[in-house]
């Protein structure tokens, strides 16, 4: 299973480790993803998500509901 928010889409991003001496090899940033579980009282039901931490910071700011419509207006989930 790859490595990827399931309402931003937020994955991977790629880039240098840099030394003191300017050598640059690859590396990875990862996203930092949590299984959670949310309660979505619309539906009166609990729904498991794989979401960023800056994702949650957004759910608790906006609320379930309008991130989930948003995440639908770009494709994120069907």
């Amino acid at each position: 299973m790859s490595r990827v928010c399931d309402l931003t889409g937020k994955r991977a991003m790629v880039g240098n480790n840099v030394s003191h001496a300017m050598n640059k090899t690859k590396r990875k940033f990862s996203v930092n993803l949590v299984k959670k579980r949310f309660y979505l009282a619309e539906e009166d039901r609990w729904i498991s998500l794989r979401v960023a931490a800056s994702t949650i910071k957004t759910i608790n700011k906006k609320g379930l509901s309008a991130v989930l419509k948003d995440a639908k207006a770009k494709g994120f989930i069907s």
